[in-house]
């Protein structure tokens, strides 16, 4: 059965850090893009980081570039985004997700974790 699980949400005041994980099983870690993807009803899912395997390469979006970082451990199949200096704005629900490749279409992407809730307080 494959799984992603999300840890380290909570609450953090505006200028801190928190550092999410996602904890994989079921599949070839080492095969799989991860991405973290996040959700608010206002903004709906946005794209908030990528690790393609394919090409090393790692892809931000605009609102969190230069404050999170994602980065992978292939020995413990989990995947972490260490979100600094964080704002009001990066309150959501974030949700790590795998596929073949990294996408901005949230929608192409064929496992999903059930999301854990980051509140960032003023």
């Amino acid at each position: 059965e494959v799984q992603l699980v999300e840890s380290g949400g909570g609450l953090v005041q505006a200028g801190g850090s928190l550092r999410l994980s996602c904890a994989a099983s079921g599949f070839t870690f080492d095969d799989y893009a991860i991405a973290w993807f996040r959700y608010t009803p206002e903004k709906g899912r946005e794209g908030v980081a990528c690790f393609s395997k394919r090409d090393g390469r790692t892809y931000y979006g605009d609102s969190v570039k230069g404050r999170f970082t994602i980065s992978n451990d292939n020995a413990k199949k989990t995947a972490y985004l260490q979100m600094n200096r964080v704002n009001t704005e990066d309150t959501a629900v974030y949700t790590c997700a795998a596929d073949v490749g990294c996408a901005t279409d949230w929608s192409l992407y064929k496992y999903w974790g059930q999301g854990t809730l980051v509140t960032v307080s003023s």
